[in-house]
């Protein structure tokens, strides 16, 4: 059945706080107040064995960026051939452990972050939150533990990096403008530490953002024909499904790869 295209937000002409371009999986730019943020680079189209299925992405971005939020070591979301090619000296915020790792790989200025520590980046105040989600890189790379992040500038966005629901996610509930959420992966099934659409909709529920965005999903695929890419954009699509029946109150807001939004 072929679908209809997903919808893309009306641009708007009130000021803008926060612009957000998704460029794949879980590599977001998060434009605020004059700060530039990109979240776990993936950069090229291919990530070990995975491909990329999406679109090819533009490297525009790369030109200036100010800070780089790493939220785990798993390869596809912490590669360092992408992270050596984000220019402008930007401070790459990873999770404790990481930074002698990332070093070894080429990667400087590294800043480590346990959960509930906080740094500044510009004007923006950036938290790192806790995860639910693997800490070892496989097969025999270093272990730290997870985090996602908060963003507190003008506006407030949570990128939760990859994980499940955890406790302590309704703590944040009603404080953020926009959440950036994991709803699948890059293969036909999904393993532990996972959000699917059904968790990532009540994930939004307890969150309680006045926006969501899905991430994570349509990006990448193992090639043949059962690596994932007749997925296609049902997990997007369900996860808005299970929202507006479980979290109501919250704008989803569906973006193809390479396309961005705002909040005013």
């Amino acid at each position: 059945m072929v679908r209809p295209p997903l919808p893309v937000p009306a641009a708007s002409h009130e000021p803008v706080d926060v612009e957000v371009e998704w460029l794949g999986h879980a590599t977001v730019v998060i434009e605020m107040d004059g700060t530039r943020l990109i979240t776990d680079p993936i950069i090229g189209n291919r990530v070990g064995p995975l491909v990329r299925v999406a679109g090819p992405m533009s490297l525009d971005f790369a030109a200036h960026v100010d800070g780089v939020l790493l939220s785990h070591l798993h390869a596809d979301h912490a590669q360092p051939s992408s992270l050596r090619r984000v220019r402008g000296g930007a401070v790459v915020v990873a999770p404790h452990g990481m930074a002698s790792w990332l070093r070894r790989h080429g990667v400087s200025n590294v800043l480590e972050l346990r959960a509930g520590d906080e740094t500044q980046i510009g004007d923006l105040r950036v938290k790192a939150v806790a995860a639910a989600h693997g800490a070892h890189r496989r097969p025999l790379g270093p272990t730290a533990e997870p985090i996602g992040f908060v963003v507190h500038g003008p506006r407030t966005v949570y990128f939760a990096g990859d994980t499940d629901i955890f406790d302590g996610m309704s703590a944040m509930s009603g404080t953020l403008d926009l959440a950036l959420l994991p709803v699948w992966g890059w293969g036909p099934t999904l393993g532990p530490g996972h959000l699917d659409p059904a968790r990532a909709a009540r994930a939004a529920a307890l969150l309680a953002p006045r926006v969501a965005i899905p991430i994570h999903w349509g990006t990448f695929a193992l090639p043949g024909p059962f690596g994932g890419r007749a997925v296609g954009d049902a997990p997007a699509r369900e996860f808005a499904e299970f929202a507006a029946r479980d979290a109501p109150d919250v704008e989803v807001r569906l973006l193809h790869p390479g396309e961005r939004t705002t909040l005013a």
